[in-house]
């Protein structure tokens, strides 16, 4: 789960992060009160972001420095309300409904620093660069000698020399190291509390004054854990997310929407991943990534089609399900209830195989109903294919 920057920098602050200081803001009258606020505190100068779930804000336009209250002003009257295009975004942007106006601070150096799982070592992996400011996979390409990386052992956690090597590396010294080393072990902290998947602060900035601070903040939270944090789990801003992806939680479905022309339908990750490869060898492009799980119902396959048919892209739908756990002729009760229930306007190819597969076929070829089933992978194939040359 995705959070705003804000949202982040109060999760890093509650374990001891230096973070910039910032007040969030849903309109312009917010955004100047806030800025008066830290006015009265001294604070001089101010910046004004765009709060949406994607990197790259400033290059769109998202992030403006606001040298007074005015400005701030001014760029809020900007910012909200606009389609902020990024890299992350696509071409269709993401509309700014919130903003954060913070402090400006003055920068003598910029850091990267994060933390993620380095699966292939089973252990958490704290990277960092001098190259802050810029995203982490070029500085990897163009130079990969300019980034630290320290392996957290999780059966002993982060030591403290680990941090001191980090910090020392990073090229802090005197009172600046202190606070490095303090920043990077909260930083480790704050994402181990979380139940985090990725923290990452980019940039990490050394002020003229010795400050270390987080100037942005990222991260993502594990969905598989949040039954232990309900108060993050109140911060999914649903808002940010595709609305098919949010239809398809509700029926514990894992949807993810793409650019292709046919929909399928699968129980199991990996065979959703070949069943994708499938219908690219049929000469079609996958228009979304839909498992069904283990626990296919007829309610669930029912949702499902819904949610595939609402893309209009959709030109044809393939069923690709292995009974295991999951019996196929219960996946085909609910395919012939759904094509009943819902206009099935595209051509449907289902393929079952496993538990019940043969009474699954039987029920699908006395429906009625205009599906065309399958057995083999190339019969499915082409029958894709036949589907979309139609």
């Amino acid at each position: 789960m995705k959070v705003h920057e804000y949202q982040a920098k109060e999760i890093l602050a509650e374990h001891g992060v230096a973070v910039q200081r910032g007040i969030v803001a849903n309109t312009v009258e917010e955004a100047v009160e806030a800025a008066e606020t830290m006015a009265k505190d001294g604070v001089d100068q101010f910046v004004v972001k765009a709060q949406i779930h994607a990197g790259g804000r400033g290059k769109g336009g998202g992030v403006k420095f606001s040298p007074t209250v005015d400005d701030v002003r001014s760029n809020a009257e900007k910012i909200l309300g606009m389609h902020l295009k990024t890299p992350q975004t696509g071409p269709e942007g993401q509309e700014v409904k919130k903003i954060l106006v913070t402090a400006a601070e003055d920068i003598a150096h910029e850091y990267y620093v994060g933390v993620t799982l380095d699966r292939a070592k089973g252990m958490d992996v704290i990277m960092a660069s001098t190259e802050g400011g810029v995203e982490i996979e070029e500085v990897a390409e163009e130079n990969p000698d300019k980034i630290v990386k320290v392996w957290v052992d999780p059966s002993i956690g982060l030591r403290p020399y680990q941090v001191n090597e980090i910090a020392s590396k990073l090229g802090f010294e005197g009172s600046a190291l202190k606070e490095a080393k303090t920043f990077v072990a909260a930083l480790y902290k704050a994402y181990r509390a979380a139940d985090a998947t990725i923290a990452e602060i980019n940039p990490l900035v050394r002020t003229d004054d010795g400050r270390v601070v987080a100037l942005d903040a990222k991260i993502n939270l594990d969905d598989n854990a949040l039954y232990r944090h309900k108060d993050l789990a109140d911060m999914r801003d649903e808002a940010e997310e595709d609305p098919l992806e949010v239809e398809a939680g509700k029926h514990h479905l894992n949807y993810i929407k793409l650019d292709g022309n046919v929909g399928c339908m699968v129980n199991g990750a990996g065979l959703a991943m070949g069943t994708m490869d499938l219908i690219k060898l049929a000469g079609g492009e996958p228009a979304n990534f839909l498992d069904v799980g283990g626990t296919a119902s007829a309610e669930t396959v029912e949702a499902g089609f819904r949610i595939i048919l609402s893309d209009p892209n959709v030109k044809a739908i393939l069923v690709n399900i292995f009974g295991g756990i999951v019996r196929c002729d219960v996946v085909a009760q609910g395919v012939i209830e759904a094509a009943q229930n819902i206009d099935l306007s595209v051509p449907l190819i289902v393929r079952l195989q496993g538990t019940n597969a043969e009474e699954g076929m039987a029920l699908l070829k006395n429906s009625g109903l205009p599906i065309e089933s399958a057995i083999l992978l190339q019969e499915a194939a082409d029958k894709v294919t036949a589907a979309l040359n139609a």
